[in-house]
C-alpha cells in the first residue's frame, strides 16, 4: 500500500522559513519523481516543484524560484521542501504527489492527473 505523509507545516511570519517534509512508503524514490503542489482557500490546486527519480534533476514554478528547494534522501524514501522568504501569498495546504508519469531526469508539475499517489496535505500558513 503506497502512502505519502506530508509534515512540517506551520504557522511562520513572513520572510520567515519551513521546511515540509513528505515520507513515503510503499514505493521507492528510485523510481517515482516527487512533485509538491498547493492549494490556497477559493484556488485550483497548482504545481510547486518537482524532482526527478533517476539523478535528484530539479524543477520550480518561477513564483518560488530562488527562494525554495526540493530535495531527495532515497535511504529515507523522503523528499523535503526548504522554503525561505515566505510571504501571505505562500499560504496554501501543501501536498506532495508521486508519479512515473515522468521519467529519467526530467519532471514538471503541470497536471495534477499525471500525478498517481497524493499524500494528505499539510498547512502552511504565513501571517504576522
Amino acid at each position: 500500500q503506497v502512502q505519502l505523509v506530508e509534515s512540517g507545516g506551520g504557522l511562520v511570519q513572513p520572510g520567515g522559513s519551513l521546511r515540509p517534509s513528505c515520507a513515503a512508503s510503499g514505493l521507492s524514490l528510485d523510481y517515482y519523481a516527487i512533485g509538491w503542489f498547493r492549494q490556497a482557500p477559493g484556488k485550483e490546486r497548482e504545481g510547486v516543484s518537482c524532482i526527478s527519480h533517476s539523478d535528484g534533476s530539479t524543477y520550480y514554478v518561477d513564483s518560488v524560484k530562488g527562494r525554495f528547494t526540493i530535495s531527495r534522501d532515497n535511504a529515507k524514501n523522503t523528499v523535503y521542501l526548504q522554503m525561505n522568504s515566505l510571504n501571505s501569498e505562500d499560504t496554501a495546504v501543501y501536498y506532495c504527489a508521486a508519479t512515473t508519469y515522468y521519467s529519467g531526469t526530467y519532471c514538471r508539475v503541470r497536471r495534477i492527473d499525471e500525478y498517481e499517489y497524493w499524500g494528505q496535505g499539510t498547512q502552511v500558513t504565513v501571517s504576522s
